[in-house]
């Protein structure tokens, strides 16, 4: 199976265009050499692969391949979601500090302040 359509079927990216984009882009490595990889990689079994999904740097580990894309509860029998929870805690604070720093009662930001919570989401 190619790994675009790999990471679309276990529900990584919304469409499988994202996620060729991802791989032609350089956001899909090999967790073991960390080489780029192309979008038509062919993907076993057994192999880790580190992605950068928006903010979130995400390592999978691919147990079986799907006949084509799966519901959400059954794609813990395709992989194996090997993120150290400390990433998940830096994008949940991250969130936070970006969304909820704003006080009750003050509106919709201004365009100064969307810039800032956007060039923060980035870093």
């Amino acid at each position: 199976m190619r790994l675009d359509k790999y990471l679309w079927a276990v529900r990584l990216y919304k469409t499988r265009s994202l996620a060729a984009d991802a791989c032609q882009n350089g956001r899909v490595k090999m967790t073991t050499d960390m080489r780029e990889l192309k979008p038509s990689h062919d993907v076993k079994p057994g192999e880790r692969y580190s992605l950068n999904i928006d903010q979130l740097h995400k390592e999978i580990e691919v147990l079986a391949l799907p006949p084509n894309r799966v519901g959400a509860p059954l794609v813990q029998g395709f992989m194996i979601d090997r993120t150290p929870q400390e990433e998940y805690e830096r994008i949940q604070m991250a969130r936070r500090y970006a969304y909820e720093q704003r006080g009750r009662g003050l509106g919709r930001p201004t365009k100064k302040e969307r810039r800032e919570i956007e060039q923060f989401k980035q870093q």
